[in-house]
């Protein structure tokens, strides 16, 4: 008996350190991999060479490393690349008085990332801080009066009232900026060098007017490809309403030319977001809505070519198709389940009549021939004769289109024919980036093409390539930072997961066309082009 007894003694005793040594090994993992990839060393050749862009094993100038090396240091976030300085000077960083150091701003943004919000340490970064030049009248797109006030009847009719009788209808102690509706503040922040800020608190209440303000009228917009709606909300702000043709999973066949292709209405939401986090911030914010088709098309329009287009299916559900170029038809007519559709919101710019623009047509525009091939897919050196063509041939008009052409390539997006500027600002200002339905049409195949204009003039802002880089670290990683961006819009998820993994294959395959660049170039300045002075 008293043998059992120490036998069991002893196998208690065993699994008891045993299960110690267990619960000892699952804390040092909980610690190992609940940590930020900040506080662990890798292994740096090998990565600092993938994410500026240079492959392994492919040629590198010394300087060219050192400088790739130089640019991981400074704003990677992370260890990945090299461990991060606690000099402000050696982070490449001039800093005013006042200001947090770059260890304080990186050590936020990580502890934001900790938190598990990649996209707002992404915003904290000391490259989404760089300032815009100070905006004076002139840089407005509009000069308003202080004094003028807006309001709605206080009997809650659709009319506005002059600023004389609202005077009686407004709190005491507001301003007149705070009787405007959101959109009306949207088109007066809009200047030269920005659509919106950064950081706009009218953002969030912008996109949440576009997914749930009463629609009061609905009518065809003239002119385009394919149907779009023009909708009216009760203060006057409208919006360009693109319907849902085809489903997140599916892919334009390979067969189909780039100029037939479907408008994806779930593009424009995504295309809105890229935008911002590339922060470029040249694309007007788009929301998803969920539309009754019966309750905020059919029974308000007053388009009589519309309405006679509206029929109901055989399986019971409300359609139409309206009159466009392509895809205006019985057989590709847009219908509701029963009468719900998704569509896109998209902010509408101010009238032309009050703010004109400009169109300009891209010298990389394709040819939309069957056939036929454009002068810049012949020509090599053709980005030689755009610089000297006005307005290529001074200012950062090159570079903009650059960047455009980048974030094409990321979406996936050929159908860039022409852009727009504000002709207020004359040359100097930045590219509205505009009908981006044609893009995240593919995921399994990538365009090179649509790179041309950065492999033709090996030419990019440094601010873009920066931030290229730091899109393609653990911490930022690009199709992170969107998936939560577009987590937050109502017809989430926008887009599918496929989609997201290209966008990070992708930027991979602009890093490498800038190394090659870079690789290429006798001074490295002509290819990243200063455009952020003493910050970087």
């Amino acid at each position: 008996m008293r043998w059992r007894l120490q036998m069991l003694f002893q196998r208690k005793l065993k699994i008891c350190f045993l299960f110690l040594l267990f619960l000892a090994l699952v804390v040092h993992l909980v610690m190992d991999f609940g940590l930020p990839k900040t506080h662990r060393s890798c292994g740096c050749d090998t990565k600092a060479s993938t994410a500026t862009g240079v492959l392994s094993g492919s040629p590198m100038p010394g300087s060219l490393k050192k400088l790739s090396l130089r640019i991981l240091q400074d704003f990677s976030g992370s260890n990945d690349s090299l461990e991060k300085s606690s000099q402000p000077e050696r982070a490449g960083l001039y800093l005013r008085a006042g200001e947090p150091g770059v260890q304080q701003q990186h050590e936020e943004a990580n502890a934001e990332w900790t938190k598990g919000s990649k996209l707002a340490a992404l915003f904290k970064h000391p490259l989404y801080n760089i300032p815009v030049p100070e905006v004076t009248e002139k840089d407005k797109l509009f000069i308003i009066n202080p004094m003028e006030k807006f309001s709605l009847r206080s009997s809650g009719s659709d009319e506005w009232v002059s600023s004389s009788k609202a005077e009686t209808l407004l709190p005491t102690g507001k301003t007149a900026y705070d009787t405007y509706p959101t959109w009306l503040k949207f088109h007066i922040g809009i200047n030269r060098y920005e659509l919106y800020p950064r950081r706009d608190p009218l953002l969030p209440t912008l996109l949440r007017d576009l997914a749930t303000q009463r629609i009061i009228s609905s009518v065809q917009k003239s002119g385009g490809t394919q149907l779009k709606l023009i909708m009216t909300f009760p203060n006057y702000g409208q919006a360009l309403f693109k319907p849902m043709k085809q489903t997140r999973d599916q892919e334009t066949p390979i067969d189909f030319f780039y100029f037939s292709d479907f408008e994806r209405h779930n593009a424009e939401i995504a295309a809105f977001h890229l935008d911002r986090i590339l922060d470029f911030r040249r694309i007007p914010p788009v929301s998803g809505r969920l539309i009754n088709i019966t309750k905020e098309i059919r029974d308000i329009t007053t388009d009589k070519k519309l309405a006679k287009t509206f029929f109901i299916s055989p399986a019971g559900n409300v359609c139409f198709y309206g009159e466009c170029s392509y895809y205006c038809s019985t057989e590709h007519a847009l219908c509701g389940k029963p009468d719900q559709l998704e569509g896109s919101m998209a902010a509408l710019l101010p009238d032309k009549t009050l703010a004109k623009r400009r169109s300009w047509r891209s010298p990389w525009r394709r040819s939309y021939h069957k056939s036929k091939k454009a002068e810049w897919e012949l020509n090599p050196n053709y980005c030689a004769q755009v610089r000297e063509t006005p307005p290529y041939d001074r200012g950062h008009r090159l570079l903009d289109l650059i960047d455009m052409a980048i974030l094409d390539f990321l979406m996936g997006n050929m159908d860039r024919h022409h852009y727009e500027t504000f002709e207020k600002f004359g040359n100097d200002t930045f590219l509205l980036h505009l009908d981006n339905g044609r893009g995240f049409g593919t995921h399994s195949r990538d365009e090179p093409s649509i790179l041309a204009p950065l492999q033709q003039c090996c030419s990019i802002k440094k601010s873009t390539y920066l931030r290229l880089q730091l899109l393609a670290t653990q911490p930022y990683r690009l199709s992170d930072v969107l998936r939560e961006a577009l987590a937050t819009d109502p017809l989430a998820p926008v887009l599918a997961e496929p989609h997201l993994q290209a966008l990070d294959r992708r930027l991979g395959k602009v890093l490498v066309a800038v190394g090659h660049c870079l690789a290429r170039a006798a001074h490295q300045e002509k290819v990243l082009v200063d455009d952020v002075g003493p910050w970087v």
